[in-house]
């Protein structure tokens, strides 16, 4: 009963780490993280600082319809990749 509880507490511990520190680890070691931003929002550009990834939006014209865009990391080795995918609503 120990070992399964431990397990558990285990299995949870990382799957909340991943979600509080998905910035650190797609710019560290690779992957994919998803923003959506609010309705009527446009994204105008995006950058990292440290781990932090940083976005400016401003609202939406009525002419423009929602994009989806992607911010990729080209390595030079082509190991560790990252990709950050911005959705507008």
């Amino acid at each position: 009963m120990k070992k399964v509880l431990l397990a558990l507490t285990i299995l949870i511990t990382i799957i909340m780490l991943s979600g509080c520190f998905g910035n650190a680890i797609t710019r560290q070691f690779g992957g994919t993280i998803t923003i959506k931003l609010e309705s009527g929002k446009k994204l105008v550009n995006c950058t990292w600082k440290d781990n932090e990834f940083w976005y400016l939006v401003r609202d939406k014209r009525n002419d423009e319809k929602p994009e989806t865009f992607e911010f990729i990391e080209k390595s030079n080795l082509g190991v560790v990749e990252g990709k950050v995918i911005i959705k507008e609503q």
